[in-house]
């Protein structure tokens, strides 16, 4: 046999493998919430991009949310102001905010829109601010403090928690073949933008959104077990005890909630998986291997 023959045959291999999975999930609608390596190294963006591509040329809808955390910082390095986080959540007054929506809703988003198109795609670019479709408040933390007895508000300025999401103007653009690619920025009552964590949008947008699936892209092989193992398959129940037992806990542990929340929500299915795995969302959805970890909602 060839060589030339038998790359033929893997790639046959391939499509059939993919061919019942794509008959299961076409018509549906995927969320994926894309950062970490993801969004730097050139090879893992250009892959992305592809598997969002081909997702929609079969049939799925994918929807992007995306992150910008580091592309934040260093513009604001750039600027001479530094970085302050509370709880994880960066500190954003209403210079920085500027600076939020200047590289989240400008450069990075459109980076994204254009890479997806140019390997095939139609994305649109958007913010929650575009028909007011993500609709949020302040976020503040009640700091209780013993020795006073008492409590202290912590208001970190223009951060925000979604209230509501008006899934019309993604519905509408699903159904004219777009890609939507969205950058977590949410729009208050008071007409001010608020910066809200890209996890806790995909997780809300899916459950909004009916979704068979919510995906999050992360720097690790996912959910891993005391001897370094990827845990997979997992119920919510499952996922509860691996949270009680400390399995789950530092980094981890926001994106396991954030797939819990949209498994809790109705979503099908949450997964975990390797973004610095070339075409780890195709590998993931279209494959019977998987490179990552699956929250799995279990039917009443």
């Amino acid at each position: 046999m060839t060589l030339e023959l038998s790359h033929a045959l893997n790639i046959a291999k391939v499509l059939t493998e993919a061919l019942p999975y794509i008959r299961q999930f076409r018509g549906k609608t995927f969320v994926i919430k894309y950062g970490g390596n993801a969004m730097v190294d050139e090879a893992l963006k250009n892959s992305f991009a592809r598997d969002v591509a081909l997702m929609k040329l079969v049939g799925i809808n994918p929807v992007i949310v995306h992150g910008g955390g580091p592309q934040i910082g260093q513009l604001l390095k750039r600027l001479g102001k530094e970085s302050e986080f509370f709880r994880g959540m960066r500190v954003t007054d209403s210079e920085t905010m500027d600076v939020v929506e200047m590289v989240l809703g400008g450069l990075v988003n459109k980076d994204i829109v254009n890479l997806i198109n140019r390997h095939g795609g139609h994305a649109v670019g958007l913010t929650g601010k575009d028909g007011g479709f993500i609709r949020a408040k302040k976020l503040t933390f009640d700091d209780h403090l013993p020795e006073m007895q008492t409590s202290e508000i912590i208001d970190i300025g223009h951060v925000g928690e979604v209230t509501t999401i008006d899934t019309t103007l993604i519905n509408t653009l699903d159904s004219a073949d777009f890609i939507p690619v969205i950058a977590p920025i949410g729009v208050g009552e008071d007409g001010h933008a608020y910066n809200i964590n890209a996890d806790l949008v995909a997780c809300q947008l899916a459950a909004a959104l009916n979704a068979e699936k919510l995906i999050l892209l992360t720097n690790t092989a996912g959910l891993l077990d005391e001897n370094g193992q990827v845990l997979t398959g997992l119920t919510e129940v499952q996922v509860d005890e691996l949270i009680e037992q400390g399995v789950i806990h530092s980094g981890m542990l926001p994106k396991i909630k954030s797939a819990l929340d949209a498994v809790h929500a109705g979503v099908n299915s949450a997964h975990i998986i390797d973004g610095r795995v070339q075409h780890a969302v195709l590998l993931e959805i279209l494959t019977d291997a998987g490179v990552g970890t699956v929250i799995r909602r279990v039917a009443c």
